[in-house]
């Protein structure tokens, strides 16, 4: 499983103008599933997003986690992020997780960030969606909890 975190002074997600996802200062996390990953990869991926040290301390140092500073916690599913991008000029997706799978396992993960931090918003999986963001820093990072994507 993949979360490409992103450190947000705020982001938003619109399905057809609707807000669906609202986040003040937190993180955005975009998460790509694979055909291997497993609900103990979602869990694991959720407690690293949420203990990750990516906040500024009083000195400026990225030694606080979300949990740390409660920010909030924006989940959007992304199924590109497991592209196949080595060769040629078209993405592939085999490795990609079926859209069934995908979207109990999704639904699986946001269930888990919710038992476990009260700041949780979603995109909508399957949805064709606008993701606005500020992203502060930028501070990006990908976290990866399969085996087989290290």
């Amino acid at each position: 499983m993949i979360g490409l975190i992103q450190l947000v002074n705020n982001a938003q997600v619109e399905i057809n103008g609707a807000l669906v996802g609202v986040i003040s200062r937190g993180i955005l996390a975009l998460i790509g599933m694979e055909k291997t990953d497993t609900q103990q990869d979602a869990e694991k991926l959720i407690d690293k997003i949420i203990n990750y040290r990516i906040f500024p301390d009083n000195e400026g140092k990225m030694n606080l986690s979300l949990k740390n500073i409660q920010g909030g916690l924006l989940l959007v599913p992304q199924f590109t992020l497991v592209a196949e991008t080595q060769k040629g000029t078209r993405p592939g997706f085999s490795v990609g997780m079926p859209p069934n799978e995908g979207e109990k396992l999704f639904t699986y993960l946001v269930e888990t960030a919710k038992k476990v931090y009260p700041h949780v918003a979603t995109g909508v999986f399957g949805a064709y969606m606008q993701v606005s963001l500020c992203n502060d820093g930028p501070a990006t990072f990908i976290l990866k909890t399969n085996s087989k994507s290290n």
